[in-house]
């Protein structure tokens, strides 16, 4: 064999104008055949779907993906060229509606993106690297009492990955991670398993009756009844309006209706309007501390549920290491392993009993 001559393995063919460059064919010939000119790439994918979220709109989603609109509608038709027919419908140069076949293609290219994702996500955990950046869709509560010590100690072992939290009500939190807006949403439930992803149980809390010093129900001299609590204007979160609400049902199980004057997101907006004389606040037993001295707490009724706090994972998502570190900082309880192991799909989710909000903050503090 001469030096330089170029090796055909078997089954492949050599294109005389495209020296190099190699195709395969089942047959054993090696007739001439080249490549495609031009070949579909991701960023014609992720330039498609950008499109679609953007309702058609091709001027945002090509500020969306920062690139120029020729730009984007050059890979736009280059896609359709190669494909053989067109995704979209046209009305001039605007795209009035996607075509069947594009909606197929769309469905499909979404999943393209999503495990080219997932395999550089694979790939930075198997480098070991340690820059990044984690986005948590949680409730006011959790993002203010609970995640500063277990996101301190994030930064602490990764200080170049970036934490970015989104505050929102627990039902947006959940859809945050479904549309892959957010990589942990930390919700809480009164007994249902939250169906969004692979939910991870954290700790049990209970809420707690808040009022100032010298109130009516400090006076008692006792935990309140539900019966004590109709008699007065409450204070609670947002979520206690809607009939699903465990506050609720609680009273509606006693036959009894609870007036509930005023609702927030926030916490500390729920104890400020108790400062103010305005009602007996209902709220979670993490959002009191030391600051809030000034403030009777007691017990609510035994009738009002216990509640889980869950981390959400999103399920066929590698997610990076600092991720999984950080639920371990939350629950402690599961072991690393087991939840690697879960969410590969390799083993199914047996959590150990999550711990009480009291016992959780002497082991993550400690």
């Amino acid at each position: 064999m001469s030096a330089g001559a170029v090796v055909i393995p078997f089954g492949y063919k050599q294109s005389g104008r495209a020296r190099g460059r190699l195709a395969y064919s089942p047959h054993s010939s090696f007739e001439p055949q080249a490549l495609p000119a031009s070949a579909m790439t991701l960023t014609q994918l992720r330039y498609l779907v950008a499109i679609a979220d953007a309702e058609l709109n091709i001027t945002l989603a090509a500020t969306r993906v920062h690139a120029t609109q020729p730009g984007l509608s050059k890979q736009l038709k280059q896609l359709e060229d190669e494909l053989g027919f067109l995704l979209f419908v046209r009305k001039g140069r605007s795209l009035e509606s996607v075509t069947p076949a594009g909606a197929e293609v769309i469905a499909r290219a979404r999943a393209v993106l999503a495990e080219a994702n997932n395999i550089r996500t694979y790939a930075a955990n198997q480098r070991r690297e340690s820059q990044g950046q984690l986005v948590l869709t949680t409730t006011h509560t959790q993002a203010l009492f609970v995640l500063p010590h277990a996101v301190t100690q994030i930064k602490q072992l990764y200080p170049q990955v970036s934490v970015h939290l989104q505050q929102s009500g627990e039902s947006e939190a959940l859809n945050l991670l479904g549309e892959g807006d957010a990589d942990i949403a930390i919700v809480s439930t009164s007994g249902a398993v939250p169906q969004a992803g692979v939910a991870v149980p954290l700790y049990r809390w209970r809420r707690v009756v808040v009022v100032p010093r010298g109130h009516a129900l400090d006076v008692a001299g006792r935990a309140p009844t539900l019966r004590d609590l109709t008699g007065q204007a409450l204070i609670s979160y947002e979520s206690s309006v809607k009939p699903s609400s465990s506050l609720r049902r609680a009273f509606a199980e006693a036959g009894l209706e609870p007036d509930i004057s005023l609702t927030a997101l926030d916490a500390d907006l729920i104890k400020t309007y108790v400062r103010s004389g305005l009602g007996a606040g209902v709220l979670a037993e993490m959002a009191l501390s030391l600051a809030d001295a000034d403030l009777r707490v007691l017990p609510a009724p035994e009738e009002i549920p216990e509640c889980v706090a869950w981390a959400v994972l999103p399920r066929d998502r590698v997610l990076r290491d600092y991720a999984l570190d950080l639920v371990h900082v939350l629950a402690p309880q599961v072991d690393r392993r087991d939840l690697r192991r879960v969410l590969e799909g390799n083993q199914e989710a047996r959590w150990p009993e999550p711990p009480s909000w009291e016992a959780l903050t002497q082991t993550i503090t400690s």
